[in-house]
């Protein structure tokens, strides 16, 4: 497998943890997407949509962080990263699009950078969009968890897709000092993921083109 992404990007974090929990060994492609690496050259002819992550496997490109990981979890089942029962993957599919499909769109480096180079936005400015929907996005993630039993994780006591995304995350959210205060469950759930090694190996100080 080989899997084109960026250090920084959540959605690649994500798969990345993905692939750390199942074992799988992977050839590591970097695509510096804040020099425009992804919309350019020999990346830009093989990724439909120029965005990282992209996955090849078995002959085959599979983009989409999401897509990816579901992917994973059925040609790889162990340990699964779904609950088993159609309630608990429901319930594992909603929180991890509460950070996918409702806080990351609205925060991707291409949004940052259209609103400073389109809209004229300062970096103050740029940066209280980012805290404001990192923060309305994490209380209802908050939200979400207190509706069900207490586990170790996002899910229960094994991490789930659901914190292949709380993780990235709370580590972006912290480069631009996010408030993340009166969110037990959720910090809870972050500190257990950090405590595996298959998460700590995934962050972005550890991947082969990290930057300071």
């Amino acid at each position: 497998m080989k899997l084109h992404n960026y250090f920084r990007s959540s959605s690649s974090f994500r798969v990345r943890i993905a692939l750390n929990l199942k074992g799988l060994d992977y050839e590591y492609i970097p695509v510096h997407i804040a020099r425009g690496d992804h919309r350019t050259g020999p990346y830009s002819a093989i990724s439909a949509d120029m965005l990282v992550p992209l996955l090849e496997d078995e002959g085959e490109r599979f983009s989409q962080s999401m897509a990816i990981i579901e992917y994973l979890d059925e040609v790889h089942s162990e340990p699964a990263l779904l609950p088993t029962d159609p309630v608990g993957r429901a319930h594992v599919r909603a929180l991890s699009q509460s950070i996918a499909c409702e806080i990351h769109p609205l925060n991707n480096l291409r949004v940052l950078k259209y609103l400073v180079k389109e809209l004229k936005l300062d970096d103050a400015a740029k940066n209280a969009w980012y805290r404001h929907w990192v923060r309305d996005g994490m209380l209802a993630f908050e939200r979400q968890l207190a509706q069900h039993p207490a586990g170790i994780y996002c899910w229960g006591n094994t991490p789930t897709m659901a914190d292949c995304c709380l993780v990235p995350q709370i580590f972006n959210g912290r480069r631009f000092d996010c408030d993340f205060s009166g969110l037990p469950r959720t910090m809870a759930a972050f500190e257990a993921c950090m405590e595996l090694d298959a998460f700590q190996r995934a962050q972005p100080s550890q991947a082969p083109d990290a930057e300071a």
